[in-house]
Protein backbone atom coordinates (compact mmCIF):
# COMPACT_ATOMS: atom_id res chain seq x y z
CA UNK A 1 0.00 0.00 0.00
CA UNK A 2 2.94 2.34 0.81
CA UNK A 3 4.26 1.87 -2.66
CA UNK A 4 0.98 2.64 -4.17
CA UNK A 5 0.61 5.92 -2.18
CA UNK A 6 4.40 6.64 -3.45
CA UNK A 7 2.38 6.89 -7.18
CA UNK A 8 2.91 10.62 -8.14
CA UNK A 9 -0.58 12.77 -7.97
CA UNK A 10 -1.93 9.54 -6.20
CA UNK A 11 -4.25 11.62 -4.29
CA UNK A 12 -5.58 13.37 -7.14
CA UNK A 13 -5.89 9.83 -8.98
CA UNK A 14 -7.74 8.23 -5.74
CA UNK A 15 -10.26 10.88 -5.61
CA UNK A 16 -11.05 11.03 -9.52
CA UNK A 17 -11.48 7.34 -9.33
CA UNK A 18 -13.95 7.62 -6.19
CA UNK A 19 -16.12 9.94 -7.76
CA UNK A 20 -16.40 8.25 -10.71
CA UNK A 21 -17.48 5.01 -8.97
CA UNK A 22 -19.95 6.92 -6.78
CA UNK A 23 -21.14 8.28 -9.92
CA UNK A 24 -22.04 5.29 -11.75
CA UNK A 25 -22.83 3.38 -8.71
CA UNK A 26 -26.18 6.17 -7.98
CA UNK A 27 -26.54 5.87 -12.34
CA UNK A 28 -26.60 2.34 -12.00
CA UNK A 29 -29.22 2.57 -9.00
CA UNK A 30 -31.20 5.30 -10.37
CA UNK A 31 -31.17 3.43 -13.68
CA UNK A 32 -32.38 0.35 -11.89
CA UNK A 33 -35.21 2.66 -9.81
CA UNK A 34 -36.63 3.64 -13.21
CA UNK A 35 -37.25 0.23 -14.54
CA UNK A 36 -37.80 -0.90 -11.12
CA UNK A 37 -42.23 -1.34 -10.42
CA UNK A 38 -41.20 -1.01 -6.82
CA UNK A 39 -41.22 2.73 -6.99
CA UNK A 40 -43.49 3.21 -4.44
CA UNK A 41 -42.23 0.82 -1.97
CA UNK A 42 -38.59 3.19 -2.47
CA UNK A 43 -41.18 6.32 -1.66
CA UNK A 44 -42.55 4.34 1.65
CA UNK A 45 -38.94 3.78 2.73
CA UNK A 46 -37.44 7.48 2.30
CA UNK A 47 -40.93 8.26 4.22
CA UNK A 48 -39.35 5.91 7.34
CA UNK A 49 -36.46 7.23 7.23
CA UNK A 50 -37.43 11.21 7.37
CA UNK A 51 -39.40 10.36 10.07
CA UNK A 52 -36.63 8.43 11.29
CA UNK A 53 -34.55 12.11 10.98
CA UNK A 54 -37.36 13.93 12.30
CA UNK A 55 -37.52 12.17 15.72
CA UNK A 56 -33.67 12.25 16.15
CA UNK A 57 -33.76 16.03 15.61
CA UNK A 58 -37.14 16.70 17.70
CA UNK A 59 -35.89 14.57 20.51
CA UNK A 60 -39.55 12.52 20.27
CA UNK A 61 -37.92 10.03 22.56
CA UNK A 62 -40.38 7.27 22.33
CA UNK A 63 -40.47 7.47 18.40
CA UNK A 64 -37.39 6.82 18.15
CA UNK A 65 -36.96 4.47 20.59
CA UNK A 66 -39.46 2.88 17.94
CA UNK A 67 -37.69 3.41 14.92
CA UNK A 68 -34.50 2.28 16.01
CA UNK A 69 -35.94 -1.17 17.02
CA UNK A 70 -37.79 -1.38 13.96
CA UNK A 71 -34.44 -0.45 11.69
CA UNK A 72 -33.16 -3.51 12.46
CA UNK A 73 -35.59 -5.74 10.77
CA UNK A 74 -36.13 -3.21 8.26
CA UNK A 75 -33.07 -4.17 6.50
CA UNK A 76 -34.24 -7.33 6.14
CA UNK A 77 -37.62 -6.83 5.07
CA UNK A 78 -35.92 -4.60 2.28
CA UNK A 79 -33.69 -7.70 0.68
CA UNK A 80 -36.84 -9.40 1.02
CA UNK A 81 -39.38 -6.85 -0.66
CA UNK A 82 -36.53 -6.41 -3.47
CA UNK A 83 -35.21 -10.31 -4.24
CA UNK A 84 -36.52 -10.41 -7.46
CA UNK A 85 -35.05 -7.37 -8.60
CA UNK A 86 -31.43 -7.71 -6.80
CA UNK A 87 -31.62 -11.48 -7.91
CA UNK A 88 -32.37 -10.02 -11.94
CA UNK A 89 -29.47 -7.70 -11.05
CA UNK A 90 -27.02 -10.11 -10.02
CA UNK A 91 -27.89 -12.90 -12.80
CA UNK A 92 -26.97 -10.14 -15.02
CA UNK A 93 -23.64 -9.01 -14.06
CA UNK A 94 -22.76 -12.22 -13.59
CA UNK A 95 -24.03 -13.27 -17.25
CA UNK A 96 -22.56 -10.40 -19.19
CA UNK A 97 -19.52 -9.72 -16.83
CA UNK A 98 -20.17 -5.64 -16.44
CA UNK A 99 -21.07 -4.13 -13.57
CA UNK A 100 -21.35 -0.87 -14.78
CA UNK A 101 -23.30 -0.89 -17.90
CA UNK A 102 -23.72 3.10 -19.68
CA UNK A 103 -25.47 1.55 -23.02
CA UNK A 104 -27.18 -1.34 -24.77
CA UNK A 105 -25.03 -4.19 -26.53
CA UNK A 106 -26.60 -4.42 -29.73
CA UNK A 107 -24.98 -6.49 -32.82
CA UNK A 108 -23.98 -4.29 -35.86
CA UNK A 109 -26.00 -5.72 -38.86
CA UNK A 110 -23.64 -6.61 -41.61
CA UNK A 111 -25.86 -4.48 -44.02
CA UNK A 112 -28.36 -2.28 -44.86
CA UNK A 113 -29.73 -5.66 -46.45
CA UNK A 114 -29.87 -7.22 -43.15
CA UNK A 115 -31.73 -4.74 -41.11
CA UNK A 116 -34.52 -4.10 -44.37
CA UNK A 117 -34.97 -8.27 -43.89
CA UNK A 118 -35.79 -7.72 -40.36
CA UNK A 119 -38.14 -4.56 -40.49
CA UNK A 120 -39.82 -6.11 -43.40
CA UNK A 121 -40.71 -9.30 -42.09
CA UNK A 122 -41.95 -7.42 -38.30
CA UNK A 123 -43.85 -5.62 -41.19
CA UNK A 124 -45.31 -8.21 -42.72
CA UNK A 125 -46.18 -10.10 -39.33
CA UNK A 126 -47.99 -7.54 -37.88
CA UNK A 127 -50.41 -6.81 -41.13
CA UNK A 128 -50.87 -10.30 -40.85
CA UNK A 129 -51.61 -10.13 -37.87
CA UNK A 130 -49.34 -13.02 -36.95
CA UNK A 131 -48.28 -13.61 -33.36
CA UNK A 132 -44.14 -13.28 -32.96
CA UNK A 133 -41.44 -13.05 -30.77
CA UNK A 134 -37.63 -12.18 -32.28
CA UNK A 135 -34.97 -11.60 -29.95
CA UNK A 136 -32.03 -10.59 -30.72
CA UNK A 137 -28.78 -11.55 -28.50
CA UNK A 138 -26.27 -8.84 -27.34
CA UNK A 139 -23.21 -9.44 -25.43
CA UNK A 140 -24.82 -12.72 -23.25
CA UNK A 141 -25.03 -15.95 -24.33
CA UNK A 142 -28.27 -17.03 -24.97
CA UNK A 143 -27.56 -21.09 -25.61
CA UNK A 144 -29.35 -21.91 -23.04
CA UNK A 145 -32.84 -20.50 -24.19
CA UNK A 146 -32.12 -21.75 -27.99
CA UNK A 147 -30.85 -25.31 -27.00
CA UNK A 148 -34.87 -25.40 -25.78
CA UNK A 149 -35.79 -25.29 -29.90
CA UNK A 150 -34.88 -26.22 -33.49
CA UNK A 151 -31.66 -25.09 -34.42
CA UNK A 152 -31.80 -23.42 -37.54
CA UNK A 153 -28.76 -21.43 -38.07
CA UNK A 154 -29.85 -20.38 -41.19
CA UNK A 155 -29.63 -16.80 -43.02
CA UNK A 156 -31.67 -13.58 -41.87
CA UNK A 157 -34.08 -13.13 -44.47
CA UNK A 158 -38.00 -12.45 -44.50
CA UNK A 159 -39.17 -15.28 -46.45
CA UNK A 160 -37.34 -17.43 -43.57
CA UNK A 161 -38.66 -15.53 -40.53
CA UNK A 162 -42.27 -15.57 -41.41
CA UNK A 163 -42.41 -18.76 -42.41
CA UNK A 164 -40.92 -19.84 -38.35
CA UNK A 165 -44.07 -17.81 -37.15
CA UNK A 166 -46.50 -19.03 -39.92
CA UNK A 167 -49.78 -20.49 -37.88
CA UNK A 168 -49.61 -24.32 -37.55
CA UNK A 169 -45.90 -24.58 -38.26
CA UNK A 170 -44.38 -26.29 -35.08
CA UNK A 171 -41.87 -23.14 -34.12
CA UNK A 172 -45.32 -20.69 -33.79
CA UNK A 173 -45.62 -20.38 -30.41
CA UNK A 174 -41.80 -20.34 -29.92
CA UNK A 175 -39.33 -17.34 -29.87
CA UNK A 176 -36.75 -16.86 -32.62
CA UNK A 177 -32.98 -16.21 -31.37
CA UNK A 178 -31.36 -14.48 -33.51
CA UNK A 179 -27.12 -14.42 -32.93
CA UNK A 180 -24.73 -12.74 -35.48
CA UNK A 181 -27.06 -12.09 -38.13
CA UNK A 182 -28.70 -15.45 -38.43
CA UNK A 183 -31.46 -17.00 -37.56
CA UNK A 184 -29.97 -19.22 -34.73
CA UNK A 185 -32.79 -21.54 -33.16
CA UNK A 186 -36.67 -21.23 -33.57
CA UNK A 187 -39.47 -22.72 -31.49
CA UNK A 188 -37.39 -21.43 -28.21
CA UNK A 189 -39.10 -21.31 -24.93
CA UNK A 190 -38.06 -17.86 -22.29
CA UNK A 191 -38.54 -17.08 -18.72
CA UNK A 192 -41.68 -14.98 -17.77
CA UNK A 193 -41.22 -11.94 -16.05
CA UNK A 194 -41.55 -11.79 -12.45
CA UNK A 195 -43.07 -8.33 -12.64
CA UNK A 196 -46.60 -7.78 -11.80
CA UNK A 197 -48.47 -6.77 -15.26
CA UNK A 198 -51.85 -4.95 -14.86
CA UNK A 199 -52.33 -4.64 -18.72
CA UNK A 200 -54.94 -7.38 -19.68
CA UNK A 201 -53.89 -6.35 -23.49
CA UNK A 202 -50.14 -8.14 -22.74
CA UNK A 203 -50.15 -12.09 -23.38
CA UNK A 204 -47.65 -14.81 -23.20
CA UNK A 205 -45.64 -13.33 -25.45
CA UNK A 206 -45.02 -10.11 -24.20
CA UNK A 207 -44.27 -11.27 -20.43
CA UNK A 208 -41.73 -13.60 -22.04
CA UNK A 209 -40.27 -10.61 -23.43
CA UNK A 210 -40.01 -8.81 -20.41
CA UNK A 211 -38.59 -11.88 -18.46
CA UNK A 212 -35.72 -12.53 -20.69
CA UNK A 213 -34.83 -8.52 -20.85
CA UNK A 214 -34.61 -8.59 -17.22
CA UNK A 215 -31.56 -11.14 -16.75
CA UNK A 216 -30.00 -10.37 -20.60
CA UNK A 217 -29.09 -7.13 -22.26
CA UNK A 218 -30.67 -8.95 -25.40
CA UNK A 219 -33.15 -6.79 -27.34
CA UNK A 220 -36.68 -8.29 -28.32
CA UNK A 221 -39.37 -7.59 -31.16
CA UNK A 222 -42.97 -8.70 -30.00
CA UNK A 223 -45.76 -8.90 -32.79
CA UNK A 224 -49.26 -9.10 -31.15
CA UNK A 225 -51.51 -12.58 -32.66
CA UNK A 226 -54.62 -10.23 -31.60
CA UNK A 227 -53.87 -6.43 -32.94
CA UNK A 228 -50.61 -6.78 -34.65
CA UNK A 229 -49.15 -4.05 -32.49
CA UNK A 230 -45.30 -3.78 -32.62
CA UNK A 231 -43.68 -4.03 -29.52
CA UNK A 232 -39.65 -3.60 -28.30
CA UNK A 233 -38.67 -4.20 -25.24
CA UNK A 234 -35.31 -3.62 -23.56
CA UNK A 235 -34.13 -4.14 -20.05
CA UNK A 236 -37.48 -5.15 -18.93
CA UNK A 237 -38.69 -1.93 -20.06
CA UNK A 238 -41.52 -2.01 -23.37
CA UNK A 239 -41.88 0.49 -25.80
CA UNK A 240 -45.26 -0.42 -27.57
CA UNK A 241 -47.75 0.82 -30.73
CA UNK A 242 -44.27 1.28 -33.39
CA UNK A 243 -44.66 1.64 -36.89
CA UNK A 244 -42.26 -0.04 -39.34
CA UNK A 245 -40.44 3.16 -39.40
CA UNK A 246 -39.87 3.52 -35.64
CA UNK A 247 -39.30 -0.16 -35.18
CA UNK A 248 -36.18 0.89 -37.45
CA UNK A 249 -34.79 4.36 -36.09
CA UNK A 250 -34.48 2.92 -32.52
CA UNK A 251 -32.80 -0.33 -33.78
CA UNK A 252 -30.51 2.10 -35.45
CA UNK A 253 -29.96 4.12 -32.53
CA UNK A 254 -29.43 1.02 -30.53
CA UNK A 255 -26.55 0.02 -32.60
CA UNK A 256 -24.99 3.31 -32.80
CA UNK A 257 -24.93 3.19 -29.01
CA UNK A 258 -23.27 -0.18 -28.83
CA UNK A 259 -20.54 1.11 -31.30
CA UNK A 260 -19.87 4.43 -29.48
CA UNK A 261 -20.67 4.14 -26.30
CA UNK A 262 -18.98 2.90 -23.27
CA UNK A 263 -20.58 -0.37 -22.60
CA UNK A 264 -18.95 -0.60 -18.82
CA UNK A 265 -16.66 -2.63 -16.86
CA UNK A 266 -16.05 -6.36 -17.14
CA UNK A 267 -14.70 -8.75 -14.70
CA UNK A 268 -14.41 -11.40 -17.20
CA UNK A 269 -12.28 -9.15 -19.68
CA UNK A 270 -11.52 -6.23 -18.03
CA UNK A 271 -9.93 -4.38 -21.06
CA UNK A 272 -12.74 -5.35 -23.51
CA UNK A 273 -14.32 -1.69 -22.51
CA UNK A 274 -10.93 0.70 -22.70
Amino acid sequence: MAIIQQIPYYAYISICVDVILVYLLIYRFLAWLKRSYALDLIKGLMLVILVFLASHILSLTTLNWILERFATVLLIVVVIIFQPELRRFLERVGATGQLFTLSSSFPEMKSTATMQSLIRAVDYLSREKIGAIIVIEGQTSLSQYSHTGIQVRGDLNMEMLSSLFWPGSPTHDGAVIIKDNTIEAAGCFLPLTESSITDRSLGTRHRAALGLSEVTDAIVIVISEESGVISLVEHGVMTRYLTKEALQTRLVSLQSQSDTGFSGFSWKNPFKSL
